[in-house]
């Protein structure tokens, strides 16, 4: 199914991925009520995983094209939780993103941008969320990126 939001990212010369399977022991996401908790999305684009560390071996670009990328996995979560329709989506609540990097390394929030510009500009009034944007020293698998997040859906 192909809704106005789906459109929307065709217009913006995106599509989503198929939503990526858990790589652990947990579930992509859980519902309550009309929340749906999506698990941490890892910096995977069509060429594959986006390893690197911010403040060293990355940009801030570079980390920002991650999150989007992040962005785009959690969306595809939301849409798998919707049946297929991402225009179910009323509004994303919260994002939590984690960036791979040095110690040093101070511009978190401008990385998670990537995402939250990207949401901002797909979904407009009901893109805009709360966030934390916080530094770790690794994530999983090396990727760049790693960002959870909360959304409202109908």
């Amino acid at each position: 199914m192909s809704g106005i939001t789906e459109a929307k990212l065709a217009a913006m010369g995106l599509t989503l991925p198929e939503a990526p399977a858990p790589a652990a022991n947990y579930v992509p996401f859980v519902q309550v009520g009309d929340l749906v908790y999506v698990s941490g999305q890892i910096s995977k684009g069509p060429d594959g995983l986006m390893i690197g560390k911010l403040g060293d071996t990355m940009t801030v670009e570079q980390g920002q094209a991650a999150a989007k990328a992040c962005a785009l996995n959690l969306l595809a979560q939301v849409k798998a939780a919707c049946e297929g329709d991402l225009d179910r989506l009323v509004q994303v609540v919260r994002l939590g993103g984690f960036v791979n990097s040095t110690a040093d390394f101070a511009d978190h929030p401008k990385v998670i941008n990537g995402a939250s510009d990207f949401i901002g500009e797909l979904l407009g009034a009901k893109g805009a969320h709360a966030r934390a944007a916080v530094g770790c020293s690794s994530l999983p698998m090396g990727v760049a990126v790693e960002i959870d997040g909360i959304f409202q859906v109908r």
